[in-house]
């Protein structure tokens, strides 16, 4: 008769996610994740398998999270530029009370893994034209209800979005300046204008 988890997997892999987000893949050791998570180190391996496959669980789990939450977002915000700054000083206000300064998981994954990780190359250039693409659909429909004047080179603008977004979370982590990462991202945003 198989054994019963007494944990519960979405619970565990977020908490993994934390902690991964936190110390990065190659600080986090299986004991740290035995600890943090809570269960023993049989009941990771039976459920997610070694600490990579755990660890792309985890980062999926983020990355889908995160996209959806962006696209939720933008669908609840009908005023482009509005919604634009919102996001924004949203990801600003986030960073200033980070304790851990953790940052965003992708950028940190893709300073620690890349180059190196041809797997995680693929997932991160996946995610980078995922969050580009719903940038760019957001633009699109300013564009087309008026709110952006037409001719602006929207899918350049979404690529510099998602770059001062990324940006944003790894300055944020060395010196979390709300006057100054709010300037940068007014300045950028009066591209739309």
């Amino acid at each position: 008769m198989p054994r019963v988890k007494l944990f519960d997997e979405n619970e565990v892999l977020t908490k993994a996610m934390h902690l991964f987000w936190k110390q990065g893949y190659s600080a986090t050791s299986v004991q740290d994740l035995v600890t943090h998570l809570g269960i023993n180190r049989a009941s990771i391996y039976d459920t997610f398998g070694d600490k990579e496959k755990l660890f792309l669980r985890a980062f999926e789990n983020y990355r889908k999270t995160n996209i959806k939450g962006v696209s939720d977002f933008f669908q609840s915000e009908p005023n482009v530029k509005r919604g634009l700054q919102k996001l924004f000083e949203r990801a600003i206000d986030e960073s200033i009370v980070d304790n851990d300064k953790k940052g965003c998981f992708v950028v940190n994954t893709t300073t620690e893994l890349v180059p190196g990780d041809e797997k995680m190359l693929n997932l991160l250039v996946e995610n980078k034209k995922a969050f580009e693409a719903i940038l760019y659909e957001y633009l699109l429909k300013g564009e087309t209800e008026g709110q952006i004047k037409k001719g602006k080179e929207l899918k350049s603008i979404a690529v510099l979005l998602f770059t001062l977004y990324s940006g944003l979370k790894v300055v944020s982590k060395v010196q979390p300046n709300k006057k100054e990462l709010t300037n940068s991202v007014a300045l950028t945003l009066s591209l739309l204008d």
